[in-house]
């Protein structure tokens, strides 16, 4: 029998459910969606992987005969945001963590809100933290190695260990198509070094790869400068 018509099995007579976050995602976990996959704002939920969410398209219209005012966004350029995201989070983000927030950066909410379940991790807006979110993109972390090397500094290329980078494997055309899909403010680049810029727009004609391999080429070459000293 179809999931839509079989939900009555699943909750008692009793079960009412609110607009709250905590029913919200508790009425996902009952119709059989795994909610470590997806973002929750009480708009909108969003689609982090299909496959591991279990959204399926049944569950998505059971899901909106009970709040039909939340939209299921089935974003495919976010799930690409999320895979990409999810290389440095799994790595960099700590279970049961504080993590401070930056301010006024929805992508970067999105983001880290199924990190909430998924790990734990507790989101904090000022305060005592235990990892602090580096909002920067792959675009600036690409220039600033290139500005780097202009200066005459070598390789400028370094993270610390309180913070976390869920940005840095994602460019700044990817981040700014979404939130233009979903109604929402661009964001503009952080780094003001013409020469890099002009650099990195000269190597994106002729190599549009060139900006993982230049971050991946840096983490290699920092990884083995700090194994020698």
């Amino acid at each position: 029998m179809d999931l839509m018509f079989d939900i009555s099995n699943l909750t008692s007579d009793d079960d009412e459910f609110s607009s709250s976050k905590k029913d919200v995602l508790k009425y996902l976990k009952i119709i059989g969606v795994d909610t470590r996959y997806i973002s929750y704002t009480p708009e909108k939920i969003y689609i982090n992987n299909l496959r591991f969410s279990k959204f399926s398209r049944t569950r998505e219209a059971t899901f909106n005969r009970q709040y039909p005012e939340i939209e299921v966004v089935r974003n495919k350029l976010f799930q690409k945001i999320c895979a990409k995201s999810s290389k440095h989070l799994a790595l960099e983000a700590k279970p049961n963590s504080r993590v401070l927030m930056p301010e006024d950066n929805y992508i970067v909410e999105l983001l880290l809100e199924p990190y909430t379940r998924k790990y734990g991790i507790r989101l904090v807006y000022d305060g005592e933290y235990d990892l602090k979110v580096n909002p920067i993109i792959l675009d600036d972390e690409v220039n600033n190695i290139f500005e780097g090397f202009f200066k005459g500094e070598g390789l400028n290329y370094s993270k610390r260990d309180d913070e976390i980078y869920p940005l840095a494997n994602v460019s700044l055309d990817w981040i700014n198509s979404f939130l233009k899909m979903d109604g929402k403010e661009s964001i503009k680049r952080e780094n003001n070094n013409e020469l890099a810029i002009s650099f990195s727009e000269f190597l994106e004609d002729v190599a549009p790869q060139y900006k993982d391999n230049v971050v991946n080429a840096s983490e290699y070459i920092s990884e083995k400068l700090s194994e020698i000293q």
